[in-house]
């Protein structure tokens, strides 16, 4: 991990997401994968974010949940100032994922870019229900996080997520540079090798703020209706939709 950050300037929270431009061809992205795949097999974050940032530029975006990801617009910012980072405002986020929010937006370079679903919360209330993350959380789910971050992407050649091998099963082979066939882009997880503790160091040590909701029991962030408290012991990610057999989002599957 870096120990060599400057210190950074204030950044911005818009609604306005990128407009998609011509970009390069999934042939021709597929081959930048092949190529940082190559290069890139357990190399150090600053590393890969540093060719990430020549080979990409501003048609990078990096996604953060405003937990513990926070590093990595952090991270980004260093080579790429202001880099968009793309915020899911689901409205249904906890008081301190906000508060992490604007936090992060005074103290880092980085574009906050809210990206909204097509319906209100009210609106989908009155569509399908009263709580919908009740009764069918992977249909809330695709209508607040994975359909608009799909709706944004679309202005981006290269994406770069949190994702760490410890997180669970499904993540304990990702790599540093993939091919998302989803989004038909090119997909970086410069912590993909990460502990939590080496996350958690890396924010301290570079005065990055975090959710404080990690210190209190909850070390995997989502929307409040479905997420809890993680008993000692329990896998990080038990609150998450606790008592149903969904692990993800949807995201990055």
């Amino acid at each position: 991990m870096s120990t060599h950050l400057t210190t950074p300037d204030a950044g911005t929270i818009t609604r306005e997401l990128r407009t998609p431009s011509p970009r390069r061809t999934a042939e021709e992205l597929l081959a930048t994968v092949v190529e940082g795949q190559r290069r890139f097999v357990d190399a150090p974050a600053e590393e890969l974010l540093a060719w990430a940032a020549e080979e990409f530029g501003d048609a990078l975006a990096v996604a953060c949940s405003m937990a513990a990801d926070t590093i990595l617009p952090a991270l980004v910012s260093q080579t790429i100032p202001n880099v968009d980072v793309l915020f899911l405002e689901t409205g249904y986020h906890f008081p301190e994922t906000l508060a992490t929010r604007d936090e992060l937006a005074r103290t880092w370079p980085v574009t906050i870019r809210e990206v909204l679903p097509q319906l209100t919360v009210g609106e989908q209330d009155l569509k399908y229900g009263p709580k919908l993350h009740d009764r069918d959380p992977g249909r809330c789910c695709g209508l607040r996080k994975v359909e608009p971050l799909a709706r944004a992407l679309g202005g981006y050649e290269a994406w770069v997520t949190g994702i760490r091998r410890e997180d669970n099963a499904l993540r304990a082979n990702a790599q540093l540079v993939e091919w998302d066939a989803t989004h038909q882009m090119v997909k970086l997880n410069p912590i993909a090798a990460w502990s939590f503790d080496d996350v958690l160091d890396f924010a301290t040590t570079h005065g990055v703020p975090v959710n404080p909701l990690l210190a209190d029991g909850y070390p995997s962030i989502g929307c409040a209706p479905c997420t809890r408290r993680v008993a000692p012991g329990e896998d990080p990610r038990a609150g998450r939709w606790a008592g149903l057999a969904k692990t993800e989002c949807g995201i990055h599957l």
